[in-house]
């Protein structure tokens, strides 16, 4: 049994089956940690990376008689989510208690949101190899995180860490409009794109920041009906997210295949293995008994704020992309890797203030990016700065050196920080650009090469890239090439 694109028009993700072809389809619920310095019901800090159990509050742990408070920020970063994601934005939202039981939740329910959310549907288009698509935006509601169970610590016993409990996130669930485990990869790095334009989540999978549960099902290719799905719940990378879909899918089809029936469960992605498996039977909103937090009265959001919220928002992903193609004739796949990441667009945009376009993309795309990849980076980690990337662009623009020469002192930077100018000028690199120092060296090569340039004067064009390279060999690598072809082509009339 085999899984792969059939259809490249459409971009699906069939299984080849004994029995026929099987489409899948995923939806994604993503959790999304806000950004802020405080949790959503108390003042604790949220800062990742804290001893255990030193940012809990007496709220976070659920000691008798305390109330939660509603953190404003925090919705007002839940209105920006939801602005950025084309949502309507609910004037009128409930907070509820979600019951259920586990160790490292103090309350025994989580406040979270179920029929009157924060945010209501959207939509996110998103850049694929066949086109453009648009997925589909269920809700987005606010909801506390729970603590952390450790189980690796000692043999016998469970630890529990309440750092994270409180912490405000932000489910994001998408309509059931995925079909393939490349578009969730596209998808997920669009997401957290707009999220970290807006400064709504930072993204980090690493740190637990944005992680996601996974609904997977599968029907025969041509059936308009869903599926019975399984949700693989807390993935924590989009490789992770990619297996898990493969794994499941295929797993399903073989069930459904000798007869069986899908359960509706929540199952767990085993890394190690490559495989889900069994955690519990799916539940229903009913069985968590949801009803209306007492202690938290209705959220009425004015519309005034809504508007100001929208008219300060930031220059999203989609937008920049237009106007880079616009004003910087950029191709649409070179848009859309520049945009990607803010801190690359913004490194871009201070490049080519003062230097060529076409010099500065194939520059950042090529050289820095795989100085970052290599050194496992951010753009903002690296010592090549865009002030530096700029003089290096304009040494280049200028003549100053080759683009040869370029090279090497890019490697300089990247290891030292040092400036362009300074080494170009501590270590000789300027290129030979005045024409009768070049000629006296063109003359010499000619005067030593007489056979050769009678062969040329033959018919023999090729021995062109002989003289150049004698003369890029006597200058050390220095002279202009430019400079070289124009006085060659002179002399070998």
């Amino acid at each position: 049994m085999v899984g792969k694109v059939m259809n490249k028009a459409e971009g699906k993700y069939i299984i080849n089956g004994e029995k026929g072809k099987w489409e899948v389809v995923i939806g994604l619920e993503v959790h999304a940690q806000v950004t802020s310095n405080s949790k959503l019901f108390s003042g604790s800090a949220t800062k990742f990376g804290a001893d255990p159990n030193t940012q809990v509050s007496l709220v976070d742990s659920a000691f008798p008689g305390m109330l939660p408070v509603i953190n404003e920020y925090c919705v007002q970063q839940a209105i920006k989510t939801g602005l950025g994601l084309n949502a309507k934005i609910n004037s009128y939202s409930v907070f509820d208690r979600k019951n259920y039981f586990y160790a490292d939740l103090p309350q025994g329910y989580q406040i979270s949101q179920y029929k009157n959310p924060i945010v209501g549907e959207g939509k996110i288009t998103l850049d694929l190899q066949e086109g453009t698509k648009t997925i589909g935006i269920e809700r987005l509601h606010l909801e506390q995180d729970a603590g952390k169970s450790i189980h690796d610590l000692n043999p016998s016993n469970t630890y529990v860490d309440l750092n994270r409990s409180g912490v405000a996130l932000m489910e994001i669930v998408s309509k059931p409009d995925l079909r393939s485990p490349e578009e969730v990869n596209v998808y997920i790095k669009k997401l957290r794109s707009i999220m970290r334009y807006l400064g709504t989540c930072d993204g980090n999978m690493q740190e637990g920041s944005l992680r996601a549960d996974v609904n997977i099902s599968v029907r025969k290719e041509g059936e308009k009906k869903l599926g019975t799905r399984c949700e693989i719940k807390n993935v924590n990378s989009i490789k992770f997210m990619q297996m898990a879909i493969v794994y499941e899918a295929q797993r399903q089809v073989k069930l459904l295949e000798s007869g069986k029936k899908i359960d509706q469960e929540t199952r767990l992605f085993d890394t190690k293995k490559n495989e889900t498996r069994s955690m519990r039977s799916k539940e229903d909103a009913h069985d968590y008994r949801y009803f209306p937090d007492p202690d938290l009265l209705p959220l009425n959001i004015d519309k005034n704020l809504i508007e100001k919220i929208k008219s300060n928002l930031p220059e999203l992903p989609d937008q920049k992309k237009e106007r880079f193609i616009k004003d910087y004739l950029l191709s649409n796949y070179e848009a859309n890797i520049i945009v990607s990441e803010k801190e690359i667009s913004d490194y871009f945009e201070e490049v080519v203030k003062t230097s060529d376009v076409k010099l500065a993309k194939n520059w950042i795309m090529g050289d820095l990016f795989a100085s970052l990849n290599d050194k496992n980076i951010s753009i903002t980690q690296s010592k090549v700065t865009a002030k530096k990337m700029a003089q290096l662009i304009d040494s280049i623009a200028s003549g100053v050196i080759s683009g040869r020469t370029a090279k090497e002192v890019f490697e300089i930077v990247k290891e030292t920080g040092e400036e362009p100018k300074k080494i170009i000028e501590t270590q000789g690199l300027q290129q030979k650009s005045d024409p009768k120092e070049l000629e006296k060296i063109i003359d010499k090569i000619l005067e030593d090469n007489k056979d050769k340039v009678e062969q040329y004067k033959s018919g023999k064009n090729k021995l062109f890239g002989f003289f150049v390279g004698q003369v890029m060999k006597l200058s050390s690598g220095k002279a202009n090439p430019q400079l070289v072809n124009e006085i060659l082509k002179k002399k070998l009339k």
